[in-house]
């Protein structure tokens, strides 16, 4: 087994101590493993990731680092994980509103904010988090904004959301007494270091483990259509919802994978006659947005009422042939 990579770690107990521990990357006839080794008491041995793929062993090694340093641990060569020198260096006024806002929201203040986003993503017919993300309320909730330029300081809230939402946002937070004040430059001094630090490894571990269930999903999805499975097979085994689920698939298909033996196999039951006018359509209509497609196929009256599902899957698999046939996928 040759080693490609070697690093050491240290890490400072609370009683003075420091524990070591070595993280490698070794690589044997295509086989890549990461591998955790603590040297305290004799070595423990932990392997992380063992096999074929080299992207998914750099997200394993990377969501591994993050961890292992969110714990204490700092690596003797640094700069495994990308980006982090900027998140953690002067300018980054950004992150650090975000952190403080996940330390020191007011609890009660979020779950207000929370039941007015409910009701407005309901009268906008919406999801939640197209009104507002956790994260933008909990940092309306430890700022407690009470004008729109206040509010305009909150990174994510825009111009739009300013227009739309704003005086609601400020009806909600004008009842509650605040203990700070805008603007937020002072949030950088006030905010420890040690708790900063440990929240962007967090976002960092988030993040990588994030792109390991993806990439989980991907092998998986890969497998079974090479399997002959079903899109029914595999919502079943993957317990995804089917809008995820095709698009899941779609981004295969943009990534260069084939999945036409998947597209045929669903189709294998649909008319000619109807796959065709289903390309015209798409060719008339845009591929963009699929419900122009539906009612020019079906009709906007004979669609009313029913089931869409099924025939919205038929309509995406037929896009990735259209797709694919369009010269500039070529």
């Amino acid at each position: 087994m040759q080693i490609v990579f070697l690093n050491t770690f240290e890490k400072t107990g609370e009683d003075g101590r420091t524990a070591s521990a070595q993280l490698s990357i070794c690589e044997q006839n295509g086989v890549w493993s990461v591998i955790w080794t603590e040297e305290e008491g004799g070595k423990d041995e932990s392997v992380w990731f063992e096999g074929g793929s080299w992207e998914e062993m750099i997200t394993s090694f990377r969501h591994g680092v993050a961890v292992r340093m969110g714990e204490g641990y700092r690596p003797l060569v640094d700069g495994m994980l990308d980006d982090r020198r900027r998140n953690t260096g002067a300018g980054s006024l950004y992150t650090m509103l975000q952190c403080y806002g996940e330390l020191h929201g007011n609890a009660e203040l979020f779950e207000t904010l929370r039941d007015w986003r409910r009701g407005r993503a309901i009268a906008d017919k919406k999801s939640a988090y197209l009104v507002a993300t956790n994260r933008l309320l909990w940092m309306i909730s430890a700022f407690v904004p009470y004008e729109l330029e206040e509010l305009r300081q909150i990174p994510g809230w825009g111009e739009a959301k300013l227009a739309v939402y704003g005086e609601e946002v400020l009806a909600i937070t004008r009842t509650v007494e605040r203990a700070t004040s805008f603007p937020l430059q002072w949030v950088a001094e006030r905010l420890d270091p040690g708790a900063y630090s440990q929240w962007l490894f967090k976002q960092k571990e988030n993040k990588y483990k994030t792109q390991m269930d993806r990439q989980h999903v991907k092998r998986i999805l890969l497998s079974a259509i090479s399997e002959g499975k079903t899109l029914d097979d595999m919502q079943a085994e993957l317990e995804l919802p089917r809008r995820e689920l095709m698009e899941r698939i779609e981004r295969l298909e943009t990534e260069g994978y084939d999945v036409e033996p998947l597209i045929e196999r669903e189709l294998k039951q649909m008319p000619e006659s109807e796959q065709r006018l289903v390309w015209e359509a798409l060719t008339s209509e845009g591929d963009r947005y699929l419900k122009p497609v539906l009612y020019k196929v079906y009709g906007e009256e004979a669609v009313q009422g029913k089931p869409l599902d099924l025939l919205y899957d038929k309509l995406r698999l037929i896009r990735l042939r259209y797709r694919r046939s369009k010269p500039e996928a070529m």
